[in-house]
C-alpha cells in the first residue's frame, strides 16, 4: 500500500477498501474462515452464522429508514445471506455528548421493530458516552449469531451452472443519502431500500430454490458483489445492462451527478447465484413480496474471462464492469 494515511476512499466498499482489508487485516488476522470471505463467517460445525457491523450513517434519518433500522438490517442481512436465521444480536452504542434523548428512544425502537421482523434479540450490549466533537452524534454496532437452515451457500462456488438475479432495483439507498445530505428538494417516492431481507430468503429456503451464493450489496453497490464473485469463484460474470432494474429516480440522479447506478450502495437489494432450473421460479417468489416487484435475471456465469464482470449493453457492445474506485459517498451505512 503506497499511501501513509487512510482515506475516505479506503472505506467505500471498492478497490481501495479491498486493498485496506487484505493487506493490513487479513494479513495480520489470517485463517481459514476469514479467508472466505463471506458476508458472514460459517462457523461451528457450519451450524452458526457469525457477523458484526458498524454503523456512522449521516443523516441518522432519512426517507425509508435511520440509523437504528439499519444496524439491526446490516446485520441480520449479514446472516441471512448464508442462509441463517437471524437469533441473537449485541449492540453497542458511542453516543455524544448532548444527543437528544428523544432521538435516542426513536433509533432504539425503530431498532426493537426490525428485531421482530427477523425474529430476533439483542442479548448483550455496550454503552459509552464521550465528549462533544469526539463521535458525529452516535455510532451503533450490531453483531449478530444466526442458525444456518441452508448450509453450503457459499461465493466460492458460483459455477457455469448458475444465473445471476437481483431482489429488486438498486442503488435507492446511496441516492437518498446523498439527496438528504445536500438538502435536494424532490418531488418523487424516492426512499431508502432498507428491508430486512431474512423473509424473502426465508421463501426461497422454503420452496427448495437451489441457491449457490447470495450477498447484500451494501457499499460499492451490484459491482463490487459481482466482482468478488467472479474472483472468488474464479468465474466470469456476464451482465445485460438492460435487465438490471434501475427506478426512474435513480437513474435521474446518476445521469445528473455522474454516478453508476451499479455502484451505489444498498440496504435492501441482494445479489443471488441460482441454478438455471430454478431461476425463473426464484424470481417468481421473489415478486411475491411488494418490495421486490422488480427482481430481475440479470446475467449468466461463463468462462470467457475469469474474474471479470462483463457489462453487456442493449446496442450488442461489452465492457468491463470493474470494482468502484475513488471516493463516493462516504458514510453511507
Amino acid at each position: 500500500m503506497k499511501k501513509k494515511t487512510i482515506t475516505l476512499a479506503q472505506g467505500n466498499g471498492g478497490e481501495e477498501n479491498n486493498e485496506l482489508i487484505s493487506k493490513v487485516f487479513y494479513k495480520a488476522f489470517k485463517n481459514e474462515i476469514l479467508e472466505q470471505s463471506e458476508d458472514a463467517a460459517v462457523i461451528h460445525g457450519g451450524e452458526l452464522a457469525f457477523s458484526t457491523d458498524s454503523f456512522t450513517v449521516s443523516p441518522l434519518f432519512f426517507a425509508g429508514a435511520d440509523i437504528g433500522k439499519l444496524a439491526v438490517c446490516g446485520t441480520c442481512n449479514d446472516l441471512a445471506m448464508m442462509g441463517a436465521k437471524p437469533k441473537y444480536l449485541t449492540c453497542s452504542v458511542i453516543i455524544e455528548e448532548g444527543f437528544e434523548l428523544e432521538s435516542l428512544e426513536r433509533i432504539v425502537e425503530s431498532m426493537q421493530r426490525e428485531l421482530e421482523i427477523n425474529g430476533a434479540i439483542v442479548v448483550s450490549g455496550d454503552t459509552k458516552v464521550v465528549p462533544r466533537g469526539s463521535v458525529d452524534k452516535i455510532f451503533i454496532n450490531t453483531t449478530g449469531i444466526g442458525e444456518i437452515i441452508k448450509k453450503g451457500i457459499s461465493s466460492n462456488s458460483i459455477t457455469c451452472d448458475d444465473v445471476i438475479l437481483v431482489n429488486r432495483d438498486i442503488g435507492c439507498h446511496g441516492a437518498t443519502i446523498f439527496v438528504a445530505r445536500e438538502g435536494m428538494e424532490m418531488s418523487s417516492a424516492l426512499e431508502s431500500d432498507c428491508n430486512s431481507l431474512y423473509p424473502q430468503v426465508k421463501a426461497l429456503l422454503d420452496a427448495n430454490i437451489a441457491i449457490t451464493a447470495m450477498r447484500d450489496a451494501t457499499r460499492g453497490g451490484a459491482a463490487a458483489v459481482l466482482n468478488e464473485w467472479a474472483k472468488q469463484s474464479d468465474v466470469c460474470i456476464e451482465v445485460e445492462e438492460e435487465k438490471i432494474p434501475v427506478s426512474d429516480e435513480v437513474g435521474g440522479i446518476c445521469e445528473m451527478l455522474g454516478f453508476e447506478a451499479t455502484a451505489l450502495a444498498n440496504e435492501g437489494t441482494f445479489v443471488l447465484a441460482v441454478k438455471k432450473e430454478d431461476s425463473d421460479k426464484a424470481v417468481e417468489i421473489l415478486k411475491s413480496f411488494d418490495v421486490c416487484a422488480k427482481a430481475s435475471i440479470i446475467g449468466s456465469v461463463t468462462s470467457m474471462h475469469p474474474k471479470k464482470v462483463i457489462l453487456k449493453s442493449a446496442w450488442g457492445t461489452k465492457r468491463f464492469l470493474e470494482t468502484p474506485t475513488g471516493e463516493l459517498l462516504p458514510r453511507i451505512c
